[in-house]
């Protein structure tokens, strides 16, 4: 089962990963809530749309902006549509 860790922390894990362009788009519910924080931060992908962040944080560590996701993904893109995905430190494991 897929899992995103972060300093020896499993962010998030579900066996129902969507895959697009590399990245693991976990189940938004599979996302620990207590180690994230909203992020000012917006992307703009032009076939997904506009991405906003999150910001993990735990024991006085952050990792900024290393979560993402489409709240409103273009038609094409509604695959990521309530999934979120990592980049920065957090590794993704099977």
């Amino acid at each position: 089962m897929p899992k995103a860790v972060w300093n020896d922390l499993v962010v998030a894990e579900s066996d129902d990963t969507v895959l697009v362009e590399g990245n693991h788009y976990f189940p938004r519910t599979a996302l620990r809530e207590d180690l994230i924080r909203p992020s000012d931060t917006h992307t703009v992908c032009p076939w997904k749309g506009t991405a906003s962040y999150y910001t993990l944080e735990h024991g006085g560590a952050t990792s900024p902006d290393a979560v993402w996701y489409y709240s409103d993904p273009k038609p094409e893109a509604e695959m990521v549509r309530d999934r979120v995905a990592f980049w920065k430190d957090v590794r993704v494991v099977d």
